[in-house]
């Protein structure tokens, strides 16, 4: 496998857009890219990109706009944009697929989204989903829309009173603190994000893991979701484009499997003709960091090679 670092303009004018690229030694033979969740960053995903680049799938991904190597400065960690944030993290998501088409013009394109980066991908489809051969959507959930109305209300009211770069214990709790509380007997505030003990451990220790979101950051994210969820949007999706849900059973995110189900049976009522849904027992939050990565890591590369590559691999 090759890496390949870059950087590009962000579309909010301001910020330089960290990059990666997971290249195969030979052929490459389609093209996964990857949209990371919540205080989260590109790099984590590189097994699960190894794995993939070893049976010709290039893989690429970015740090969104508050996240990992893209921040430049510590008090731009955790906030999106001063204007129009949701639109900006979409926008570089897909200023990144144009980088990537530009060089692989011919090459079957998928799009994975983990956590928040599943609601990002599931607003992307409904813009761009045409220039896709499938989604992975990825420790996804249901977030009722009473709690993103007063979330952004929330999040909206902190910003107009002390500015967007303001911390809330309120919000906090409305999201990863609650998931913390999530697992009995927890042995850290990270448990809830997988059973293996070195990885939460590793998280535990890198900063680009341990921040705390603005409320620039809560109110955009909030609106996305709204967005994603919006039944006018959704529409938009074409209906020949494949999905698949992979989340696991113990995973707060997605009510344990059951907000799961519910966003897959909305995908299914609005017309799509291929969805698919898989729920893995036992796993927390980031399936791909599971105890049983490897049956993810295989069942991903399954969806590619059926619904993008004309022969198998």
């Amino acid at each position: 496998m090759k890496r390949q670092d870059f950087r590009y303009i962000s579309k909010d004018g301001r910020n330089l857009i960290h990059g990666v690229r997971w290249m195969p030694e030979g052929e490459v033979k389609g093209i996964l890219q990857i949209s990371h969740g919540m205080v989260d960053f590109i790099d984590k995903y590189e097994g699960f990109a190894s794995f993939l680049a070893d049976n010709g799938i290039l893989v690429t991904g970015n740090d969104h706009l508050g996240h990992g190597g893209t921040v430049a400065k510590e008090e731009d960690f955790g906030y999106f944009s001063d204007k129009n944030g949701n639109e900006c993290v979409i926008g570089d998501m897909h200023t990144l697929y144009k980088l990537t088409k530009k060089l692989y013009p011919d090459l079957p394109y998928f799009m994975a989204g983990h956590s928040m980066g599943s609601f990002l991908v599931r607003q992307y489809i409904t813009l761009y989903g045409r220039d896709l051969k499938g989604a992975i959507l990825i420790g996804t959930g249901d977030v009722e829309a009473s709690a993103v109305k007063v979330a952004k209300k929330v999040a909206l009211k902190i910003m107009l009173k002390k500015g967007g770069r303001e911390k809330s214990d309120l919000l906090d709790d409305l999201t990863l603190r609650r998931y913390s509380n999530s697992v009995k007997d927890r042995r850290t505030s990270d448990d809830w994000l997988t059973r293996d003990e070195k990885i939460v451990d590793k998280f535990l220790e890198h900063p680009w893991n341990n921040f705390r979101f603005t409320a620039n950051a809560y109110y955009h994210m909030f609106r996305g979701i709204g967005y994603a969820d919006d039944k006018k949007n959704m529409k938009r999706i074409p209906k020949d484009l494949p999905v698949i849900f992979l989340s696991g059973e113990d995973d707060p995110v997605g009510s344990y499997g059951k907000g799961v189900i519910k966003v897959y049976n909305r995908f299914m009522e609005t017309g799509l003709k291929d969805v698919d849904i898989k729920l893995y027992p036992g796993d927390r939050h980031e399936i791909l960091n599971e105890l049983d990565r490897d049956d993810v890591y295989n069942d991903i590369l399954v969806f590619i090679r059926e619904k993008g590559l004309d022969h198998e691999i």
